[in-house]
């Protein structure tokens, strides 16, 4: 999962995309990027690590112009120590620049027709890289000077046409402006905002999330629509088009589940309301199968991403909520982290129980889902070793059970610890007293509202296993897994890789500091 920004101001916007990134931050901590355009130029700051370590002053002051875009990333596949930051560039035509979130389920194929066909050389194994290529080819066969809203807009066509997947896309062309679409089905999400300066100038802000736009001080205009695209030119007028044949609305409900910042709205919904609708979701269910004389004392939260369904579902229970772990907020997030050793390593790094709301209770731990297991397995232990009588666990999400095709690392399927085991084995495994899982359908419920009627679908392929692009088989998902296990990631965090660091190297055409 990554963040994506783009700027089109009337001032430097060096300083609104660094708070930008800061603001999507949770959606990758792995690598971070932005470049700008000043005069026919490009500058280029991009490098592994936080966005705090990756931007220092000289870096800034650097990066001159009044259009940009930024990036923040965690690698969808392979080692976390990759050197693969966007945004990428390519200098034919006019000079592009792009970054994205997503992935794109048909990256090899296009990788080599790019390379045989449109005779374009890929430096590395990003499908990002791919679709940059796949946008920038496009875009030269219109012929023009000067591009048009209607060539970007056909350009955007030919690459929902050309690539499969997921993407939510921002990219720069050099001299005429910012351009952000979104894949047909919809599935990362992309939103657009405005706001007018004391000069009574227009300038216009697209990310991953809302929190970007209304941090910087911009009104959330809307959600850019599946299949649609939009194009602020370089005088800041801004156009906008559908550029698919057949788009539907089915995002990514993972999102609300763990991804997004509480505090987003995502293709007009609070993530917020959703997780306490999770979390009444998931006391009525508790209260069904465990019977309203359960003897649960208190229900505790693993922080951050539960804490909202958890204060929810305590309150339908009837029981206290209380904040029994302290957070570490200087550890990254397990989720992200390559090597089964290093993510239990860092549990208890990350948190610390609070013994006194543990002591003698029979305690129900909420988290937002259990992937691999070995984290709630750990957190478990550290509420037996702080005195818990009990210690039930409650998942917001339903079982796991596939791997993500659409952006998320979400492991190999035979490291996911509920795929092929029912809910008694896990239980058992976790170690766990009792365990309960979300019903899927209630969870669509949580996230639906009447406020959008069109959104009733989701991408739910974790959960169900149904990938809304069609073209996901066995042999691929035998082929993500030997990329996606850890034995895999442990093998390529050993290869040095002799490979020049992008983030190094002054790039023709770009200025890099």
């Amino acid at each position: 999962m990554c963040g994506v920004v783009g700027i089109a101001g009337k001032s430097p916007v060096n300083q609104m995309l660094f708070d930008a990134l800061t603001m999507l931050q949770h959606r990758g901590q792995d690598a971070a990027g932005i470049v700008t355009c000043h005069e026919g130029r490009l500058f280029l700051r991009k490098d592994n690590g936080m966005v705090r370590d990756v931007f220092h002053t000289r870096h800034m002051r650097a990066l001159l112009g009044n259009y940009g875009i930024g990036h923040v990333r965690y690698p969808t596949a392979g080692s976390a120590s990759s050197a693969e930051a966007q945004p990428f560039y390519v200098n034919s035509p006019y000079g592009i620049t792009l970054a994205h979130n997503g992935n794109l389920t048909n990256a090899e194929e296009i990788h080599d027709d790019l390379f045989k066909t449109d005779l374009r050389h890929m430096n590395t194994d990003s499908d990002s890289e791919v679709l940059l290529n796949v946008f920038a080819h496009e875009l030269q066969k219109k012929g023009t000077l000067n591009p048009t809203p209607d060539d970007i807009f056909h350009t955007v066509s030919r690459v929902h046409e050309r690539c499969q997947g997921a993407y939510g896309v921002v990219a720069m062309i050099t001299g005429h402006g910012l351009v952000g679409f979104r894949d047909p089905n919809g599935i990362r999400p992309l939103i657009y905002g405005s706001r007018v300066t004391e000069q009574g100038e227009m300038e216009y802000i697209i990310a991953s999330e809302s929190v970007a736009i209304t941090a910087l001080g911009f009104k959330i205009e809307r959600d850019i629509e599946p299949g649609e695209a939009i194009f602020i030119n370089a005088n800041g007028e801004l156009f906008s088009k559908q550029c698919a044949a057949n788009p539907k609305y089915r995002p990514c409900i993972f999102e609300y589940v763990y991804f997004a910042r509480p505090d987003a709205i995502i293709d007009g919904i609070s993530v917020y309301k959703a997780r306490l609708k999770m979390g009444e979701k998931l006391a009525h269910k508790i209260l069904r199968d465990w019977g309203e004389d359960h003897d649960i004392d208190v229900v505790i939260p693993i922080p951050d991403t539960s804490r909202t369904s958890a204060l929810e579902l305590a309150n339908i229970l009837g029981v206290k909520f209380r904040e029994g772990f302290m957070k570490n907020r200087y550890i990254g997030r397990t989720f992200i982290m390559p090597g089964q050793q290093q993510r239990k390593k860092s549990v208890r790094q990350k948190l610390n129980p609070v013994e006194l709301e543990f002591k003698g209770k029979n305690v129900l731990l909420v988290d937002d889902s259990i992937v691999r297991g070995t984290t709630c397995n750990e957190i478990i232990q550290m509420a037996r070793d702080s005195g818990a009588k009990k210690v039930y666990f409650a998942s917001a999400a339903p079982k796991v059970m596939y791997p993500n095709v659409y952006g998320i690392d979400m492991p190999a399927k035979a490291e996911l610890i509920a795929s092929e085991r029912s809910v008694e084995e896990i239980q058992e495994i976790i170690g766990a007293d009792r365990l309960i899982f979300q019903e899927l359908e209630d969870l669509k419920n949580a996230v639906r509202t009447s406020k959008v009627p069109d959104l009733t679908e989701f991408d739910c392929s974790v959960f169900d296993g149904i990938y809304v692009t069609g073209d996901i088989d066995g042999n691929y998902l035998n082929n993500l897994e030997q990329k996606r296990n850890d034995s895999a990631k442990k093998k390529k965090d050993g290869y040095i890789d002799v490979n020049v660091d992008a983030a190094s190297v002054d790039l023709t055409g770009i200025k890099e500091e």
